[in-house]
């Protein structure tokens, strides 16, 4: 059994982790961390979260200075579900003993720190474990998953419009004069448990925010290798992603042209289901799901993608396992689907 601790394990992604940690057959949960200050410290996590009361045995232990030398060296996997400051600061010691590391923070998703310290507000100076960090989109970095130390997992965004995307860019059928336009509306749930106005569930409507200058879209751009026009919304609902997306392919792309590319990338990948129809985000919550349709107009040479995925699970926690499995030579279901 894989020794396993999670820090970060009192928020929506951490207890989704707890919760994925304890069901796999392969994994022994060793410690909950949170924040040496936080308010949740010493509590149980089932006090915390009604859905996981069957998970009485797990308190949350707050950090101390030498927690992190001795999860390095005592641990097989450690999951970082904290914020993007704690990760980036807590990584070179973390990461320097025997333990491998799933950040779910936007820390080291972004190779260039000139651009990261544009959009995330703080310069990166952990630069060794930046050059370390393998991107965790599962479906695509298999192999350089499997042989990392760091995986930085995705964020829920690009995991929506790049699952989308990069089967197009794979096969060169996007017209790269004319940028994708990703529309994409999150619940409630992406902004984090801690409280805030601007996202309390009887303020949220259904809104544009971060227009033209969201941290995801340089982390999109990186990662599917062309610009993007990203416009994320937030939506009265607790769970789950919708990106729809809008690109112009190359002239004379047929249907059957996007329909093979789409078969060819996800060809024996479980977690994407290629759907007969556009899905809806009821669909994917509470699965580790990406649901995938689209429509090409030959005529106009436009095609509209729809993405559908929790974006606390495949957005998250269950990616983080699917990295989490591949680091450990386990099927990349292991512990998400039935065998």
């Amino acid at each position: 059994m894989l020794k396993v601790s999670i820090i970060g394990a009192s928020g929506y992604t951490g207890a989704q982790l707890v919760d994925l940690v304890h069901r796999h057959p392969s994994m022994a949960l060793a410690g909950t961390y949170v924040s040496e200050k936080s308010a949740d410290a010493h509590k149980s996590l089932a006090s915390l979260h009604g859905q996981y009361a069957h998970l009485s045995n797990y308190t949350l232990t707050p950090m101390q200075d030498s927690t992190l030398n001795e999860l390095a060296n005592s641990m097989d996997l450690v999951f970082l579900a904290t914020p993007h400051e704690a990760s980036h600061d807590w990584m070179p010691a973390l990461s320097a003993g025997k333990a491998k590391i799933l950040d779910l923070s936007g820390a080291f998703r972004i190779k260039d720190t000139t651009v990261f310290e544009q959009f995330y507000g703080f310069p990166h100076t952990a630069t060794d474990s930046l050059a370390q960090a393998v991107y965790g989109l599962a479906e695509w970095y298999a192999d350089d998953i499997a042989a990392a130390h760091i995986v930085a997992v995705p964020g829920c965004y690009p995991t929506a419009a790049l699952s989308a995307l990069k089967p197009l860019v794979s096969d060169g059928l996007i017209d790269n004069s004319m940028r994708p336009i990703i529309n994409a509306v999150s619940g409630v749930s992406g902004a984090g448990r801690k409280a805030a106005l601007a996202n309390s569930f009887c303020e949220v409507s259904l809104q544009a925010y971060g227009v033209l200058g969201h941290r995801h879209t340089p982390e999109i751009e990186a990662w599917l290798g062309t610009g993007v026009i990203f416009t994320p919304h937030l939506g009265n609902f607790k769970r789950g992603i919708l990106a729809t997306i809008t690109v112009k392919v190359k002239a004379g792309t047929t249907s059957d042209q996007l329909n093979k590319a789409y078969q060819q990338a996800y060809n024996g990948k479980p977690v994407v289901r290629l759907r007969d129809s556009f899905p809806k985000i009821d669909d994917v919550v509470n699965t580790p799901f990406v649901d995938l349709h689209w429509k090409l107009d030959e005529a106009s040479g436009y095609a509209v993608i729809t993405s559908a995925i929790d974006n606390t699970m495949k957005g998250a926690a269950s990616q983080a396992m699917q990295c989490a499995n591949l680091l450990s030579g386990f099927s990349i279901t292991e512990g998400l689907l039935p065998a």
